[in-house]
């Protein structure tokens, strides 16, 4: 049995990482809440931009464009979101398990580009074909910028025919309580509606339709990636909060219990210590 320092000091160490958990979760429920108010705000722009870009679609439906065109998949394209920092429950390995069976099951040649560094480090150590050399951060304050770059290098993959399927791979925030893996097709785009009664026919193009759409439809891909990315850090958020909640709960649990062993121990320490004296009295009468 251990002895009464060694319970002492474990229960120290315990309620020490008991107040870091309980901080991580404070601080983790502040970003939540901040990142939840900016995806749902962004919903609606997205949602426009969609719109618009179906409208003018509407006045040419017969128009092709090469982002639009589904082809025979040679070659896919994984966009793995993930998060830089660890301490998020299952987060980052459910988005990375679900990521090893999808190319169990396919079977097919890729190529992957990974947001968050726990992605980029995975995919390295596995030695997958990586489009990005550096890691991209996955930072809390998310820009348009930090994920730009990757978009376009993706649409020109696909627009010069090296891959012919880009999926998105990431974890969708339900509530607090629970996140669900999904993956997303971003090319070719195949949620547009383009037989939708004509809303802009009365308008003059300028230069032309053809233009607007080639346009517009690089926007409303980046707003996708932008959309996606603001849901997966939602999730983070959400992750890591139960996550430091639960590690909070158990060192409490854990805290319980020592201090019970303690008493136990102490107030056999005690017993000892009362038998030996009142055994000495008698020896001396």
């Amino acid at each position: 049995m251990a002895s009464l320092r060694e319970i002492k000091k474990k229960i120290e160490s315990t309620k020490k990482t008991s107040q870091i958990t309980k901080a991580m979760n404070m601080v983790s429920a502040s970003k939540l809440r901040k990142v939840e108010r900016q995806f749902k705000a962004f919903q609606p722009i997205k949602a426009k931009v969609k719109q618009l870009l179906e409208h003018v679609l509407s006045t040419n439906p017969e128009y092709s464009h090469p982002l639009l065109e589904t082809r025979e998949i040679k070659k896919v394209g994984y966009i793995l979101v993930t998060s830089d920092r660890g301490l998020a429950g299952p987060y980052n390995s459910q988005v990375l398990k679900y990521f090893e069976n999808v190319i169990k099951d396919n079977k097919i040649d890729f190529v992957i580009g990974t947001i968050g560094y726990k992605a980029f480090s995975y995919c390295k150590r596995k030695n997958y074909p990586l489009l990005n050399k550096e890691s991209i951060n996955s930072r809390d304050d998310i820009k348009f910028i930090d994920f730009q770059v990757m978009s376009r290098a993706f649409i020109s993959l696909y627009l010069d025919k090296q891959v012919d399927k880009i999926v998105m791979i990431y974890t969708d925030y339900i509530n607090t309580l629970s996140q669900v893996v999904r993956e997303e097709v971003l090319l070719p785009v195949t949620d547009l509606v383009k037989d939708k009664k004509k809303m802009v026919s009365d308008y003059i193009f300028e230069p032309s339709v053809e233009d607007v759409i080639d346009q517009l439809l690089p926007i409303y891909l980046e707003n996708t990636l932008y959309g996606i990315i603001l849901d997966a850090k939602t999730a983070e958020h959400a992750s890591r909060m139960t996550a430091m909640k639960n590690a909070t709960d158990n060192a409490k649990e854990i805290i319980r219990k020592q201090n019970l062993i303690y008493n136990r121990a102490r107030q056999a320490q005690i017993t000892i210590e009362l038998t030996d004296i009142i055994g000495g009295a008698n020896a001396v009468k």
